[in-house]
């Protein structure tokens, strides 16, 4: 499968009633959070935005929907300081299919971090990526990456700026963060959880192609 630059589909329920959150050139954008099951029976809870006129086609709470998009970043000042928040972008609405997969993420970009790679207690390999695609009007979205086992392995040895065809799915986390005053604060942690990861250009070492099972474990790091 080709994969495009930035694509993504997502099928779940409506959880909340989306809210007005912002204006672009006159036309109206809404916020709210998608119940999409995974395979092992649990669910990711995702932030979607959708703009007005994907809402008169009919975005409810309670409803079932279907939608292709774009992963989109920004940065937003929360406690004075700056953070790095994710959201599945609705570009249209499509036919629910129960035989599709409801979570599938398609990525091209080039890493703008080193790879952080590491092993938990549990002896499981984990690399955190942070990737940076590419999209209209010179701007591009920052997109944390979270690879595992053999692809783990691979991933620690790439470089800042090598380019990388990855697909995977768009998958949140929740987690207890402790503050400097000593309190514990409850967040959540949007990534993507990459099942296959393809170097697609870099000076001089070969191209190559890995592939690891989706894990519900320990995930990486945009906070909400």
């Amino acid at each position: 499968m080709e994969l495009s630059t930035n694509q993504l589909n997502l099928a779940g329920v409506i959880m909340e009633t989306p809210q007005f959150d912002h204006e672009v050139f006159g036309e109206a954008f809404f916020h709210t959070i998608l119940s999409v099951p995974r395979l092992s029976g649990a669910f990711d809870l995702l932030p979607v935005t959708i703009s007005e006129r994907l809402m008169a086609e009919g975005f409810e709470q309670g409803m079932t929907v279907a939608v292709t998009g774009q992963l989109r970043s920004y940065n937003k000042v929360m406690g004075g300081a700056g953070r790095l928040l994710l959201t599945a972008f609705a570009q249209r609405l499509r036919p629910v299919d129960e035989d599709e997969n409801p979570n599938t993420v398609f990525l091209t970009g080039a890493l703008c971090k080193p790879p952080s790679f590491r092993t938990t207690p549990f002896g499981r390999e984990i690399a955190d990526l942070m990737l940076a695609v590419n999209r209209s009007y010179g701007k591009s979205d920052y997109i944390p990456c979270i690879a595992w086992g053999r692809t783990a392995r691979f991933a620690s040895g790439l470089s800042v700026g090598d380019r990388v065809q990855l697909q995977g799915r768009f998958q949140s986390r929740i987690y207890q963060k402790q503050l400097p005053d000593g309190t514990v604060q409850e967040r959540t942690a949007y990534e993507v959880s990459v099942s296959r990861l393809t170097l697609e250009s870099i000076g001089s070492m070969g191209m190559g192609e890995h592939e690891a099972p989706s894990r519900p474990g320990y995930t990486g790091s945009v906070i909400q």
